[in-house]
């Protein structure tokens, strides 16, 4: 995990111990890096707020986040990749510790309803976010600036609303969905 550097302009890693493409851009970023400290200062919230018995599975699991984010070397668009990979580990850190206070669920009727679907939305992020859930599956979106409408993005799943209609591409699979009342 990384360190505690907190240089204005610096990741909280030690970039003289850098490897790999992507660690080397997040030293040479300073926007990626002003992303690495707010992840450590998040990691190291949330920590405080995990009970003892979760610590070591959160440690391994930002273990296991730093290895995937390093491999968004292999993504078309490497930056824009390491980006998602810091917001959307932020947010879910903020979510799973309780730094953010949950906002009611939506439940949304779509044309297919083999497993229930909600989405919350957190307007509180940066960016906004929702969380979506479809039976035991949960993605976290970013809501990404549109026309008109509103608009989330995660990895192989969008959301689109425009005056009430709902769509949704859930890992290819295409729904039109309404919220319930």
């Amino acid at each position: 995990m990384a360190g505690t550097n907190v240089i204005a302009g610096e990741p909280a890693f030690d970039c003289t111990k850098a490897h790999g493409e992507v660690e080397k851009m997040i030293c040479r970023d300073s926007g990626l890096a002003a992303l690495d400290q707010k992840m450590q200062k998040v990691f190291d919230q949330a920590m405080l707020a995990y009970p003892e018995t979760e610590k070591p599975l959160q440690r391994a699991m930002q273990r296991g986040w730093i290895k995937g984010r390093n491999e968004c070397w292999k993504d078309v668009d490497v930056r824009a990749c390491t980006e998602y990979e810091y917001k959307t580990r932020i947010i879910d850190l903020q979510i799973t510790s309780g730094q953010l206070e949950v906002p009611q669920a939506v439940a949304l009727d779509c044309n297919d309803n083999s497993q229930p679907f909600t989405a919350v939305f957190y307007e509180q992020t940066d960016p906004k976010s929702a969380v979506l859930t479809r039976g035991n599956d949960q993605i976290i979106v970013l809501a990404k600036p549109t026309a008109s409408g509103t608009k989330y993005v995660g990895r192989n799943v969008t959301y689109n609303e425009h005056q009430g209609e709902i769509k949704i591409n859930w890992f290819d699979n295409k729904l039109e969905c309404k919220a319930k009342r």
